[in-house]
């Protein structure tokens, strides 16, 4: 069933901000590859300090999308938009590509999230 248009907040506020909690997971764990002559104690409290903000929006986006979803989907959401901010950041930042085995690899997690979503067979 689809939602509805008063409904709609509620199933698209808690991807939003998984989206945005990624970014700054995503940032917070590999920023530093690029500073690999930084002292690793200034690394963990500046990732640390990134991943704090990455807190306070996935604990929310969780407790509020369990309302309209269940945790396998939040879950598998929060999985499928870490794979693709990822590999937007491992090219546009770490100027790492993508080959065609993280393709196919992250191509068998997207079609597992369909199952996931499907619901029972």
């Amino acid at each position: 069933m689809f939602p509805t248009p008063t409904t709609l907040p509620y199933y698209v506020l808690p991807v939003a901000m998984l989206i945005a909690s990624n970014v700054f997971m995503t940032v917070a764990w590999y920023w530093h590859l690029k500073f690999k002559g930084m002292p690793l104690w200034g690394v963990i409290l500046i990732s640390w300090s990134i991943a704090f903000v990455e807190y306070c929006l996935a604990v929310p986006a969780n407790r509020w999308g369990s309302a309209v979803y269940t945790a396998a989907q939040l879950k598998t959401i929060q999985e499928v938009v870490t794979l693709v901010i990822f590999a937007v950041f491992s090219i546009v930042y770490l100027q790492q590509g993508i080959t065609w085995n993280y393709v196919i690899g992250f191509s068998f997690i997207i079609i597992g999230a369909f199952f996931v979503f499907r619901g029972p067979l």
